[in-house]
């Protein structure tokens, strides 16, 4: 073996940038020089206020100051309002320190500001920190509060530009979805979070949305769920969209465009077409319930969402299930085949129903398939084992089992024991799946004890 001298430096980094423990970055500092100098840029990378001891509240912006050098490394910054109020008796410079701090951190990509209080003093701790941002090469910015941002922070706010990521979280006062935002941004920005869009007329929402064209990822908390296809048409280049499943009364439809007509005997007539929706890799939907307004007009709606083919990831949380249908129907995964069988790799939905089946259509439809997360009915881990026969690609397996009793004498259903485990990796001499969870059993698999000597 080399001597460690020999080792080639360059390697260092991306060795030690696959640690994601500060205490390991920590360690490795105190190695060596060499070590140290590859070490430390990942330990100040990323700065968050809430680092709490079993004593003490230790700062960031006190290191900043004292070694103003370590600022060259800070990328993402997050701020809590508590710790500026908590500890001015302690520490009564401590808002004037660390935006000197901030100040020192010309390279700074991101901040996070959190306040989770009701207090009145959050407006003016956040304008402070706003007029240094300003002046940084900010590309991402997150607002979580419990109060009202108010109107002097957000005309502060608005002024922003050049932002690529802004996630709006506030839980009191008017919901606040960009308006007079938007069109600064819609140059720059890729990634939307607007965390209260309820009681936000739907035309609003589609004219604010609809100067974002450049959206890749979005995600909204109460949006009606009449106007997502809609918003949609106005972002060609959408690939991930989170949202809720919420019918409102309003009566909003999505609207036709008219386009000349191809006869050629008639060249006043007009065709209407729907606008061409974008394709989507990823959707999130989110309800509280499969059976508040028919499970038939979820699934419907769901798959006008993503008409065209492409599709990589579902995830479905319904956060109750009320008594009666709370399965997903066999044709919602026939029509989702037909669009995305040759994409489609995770299917999560968590509590939500299938059939063994369902399980097999689903492995059988869809050859790509690495993830399945669901519920479903068996009488044994053999049939769970015969319906995922299948599914050639498949590395995650989590379900929840409601065990059918077996001629009146099971009454719990069988226990899952490693043994399943490793029969379930040895199904096949092709098998990839290594994260198998039954109900409350999980084993992650490690692929050469697997097969050389049965370990798990």
């Amino acid at each position: 073996m080399a001597p460690f001298q020999d080792l080639p430096l360059d390697i260092l980094p991306p060795i030690i940038s696959q640690l994601t423990d500060r205490k390991d970055w920590h360690a490795c500092a105190l190695v060596s020089k060499v070590f140290n100098r590859v070490a430390t840029p990942l330990l100040y990378r990323t700065l968050d206020s809430r680092i709490i001891s079993k004593t003490l509240v230790h700062h960031p912006s006190t290191t900043l100051l004292q070694k103003p050098k370590l600022a060259n490394y800070v990328r993402h910054v997050t701020e809590t309002g508590a710790i500026h109020r908590n500890l001015l008796v302690r520490y009564p410079n401590i808002t004037e320190d660390t935006l000197a701090a901030l100040a020192l951190c010309t390279n700074l990509r991101s901040m996070t500001w959190i306040d989770d209080t009701s207090s009145s003093s959050t407006g003016a701790i956040l304008l402070a920190f706003l007029d240094v941002i300003r002046k940084l090469p900010l590309r991402e910015l997150t607002i979580r509060t419990h109060s009202d941002l108010g109107e002097t922070v957000w005309s502060q706010l608005v002024t922003l530009t050049g932002l690529r990521k802004v996630s709006i979280w506030c839980m009191e006062g008017p919901p606040r979805v960009l308006q007079g935002w938007s069109e600064p941004l819609g140059s720059t920005l890729t990634h939307l979070e607007l965390g209260r869009c309820a009681g936000v007329p739907p035309t609003i929402l589609i004219t604010v949305l609809s100067q974002l064209p450049l959206l890749v990822d979005l995600r909204l908390k109460g949006a009606p769920a009449s106007a997502i296809p809609t918003i949609l048409t106005y972002l060609p280049n959408l690939q991930s969209l989170d949202t809720e499943y919420l019918l409102s009364g309003s009566g909003y439809s999505r609207p036709r465009v008219y386009l000349p007509s191809t006869k050629d005997d008639d060249e006043d007539d007009t065709e209407a077409k729907d606008p061409p929706l974008p394709v989507l890799r990823h959707l999130t939907v989110r309800t509280s319930s499969m059976d508040n307004f028919g499970p038939h007009k979820l699934w419907r709606w769901i798959g006008e969402l993503v008409p065209r083919p492409g599709l990589e990831t579902f995830r479905l949380h319904a956060f109750t299930f009320n008594m009666g249908y709370t399965g997903i129907p066999r044709m919602f995964i026939l029509d989702a085949a037909i669009a995305h069988g040759d994409t489609l790799k995770h299917f999560i939905v968590g509590e939500a129903s299938l059939t063994l089946k369902d399980i097999e259509c689903l492995c059988s439809k869809f050859p790509k398939l690495e993830t399945i997360v669901c519920s479903v009915a068996s009488a044994d881990v053999d049939s769970i084992i015969e319906a995922i026969a299948g599914a050639r690609n498949l590395q995650t397996l989590k379900i929840q089992v409601q065990w059918i009793p077996n001629g009146g004498m099971q009454s719990r259903g069988p226990v899952f024991t490693l043994e399943d485990a490793i029969r379930m990796t040895r199904r096949t001499e092709e098998s990839k799946i290594r994260t198998i969870a039954i109900g409350r059993f999980q084993y992650t698999v490690c692929p050469f004890a697997a097969y050389s000597n049965g370990h798990v």
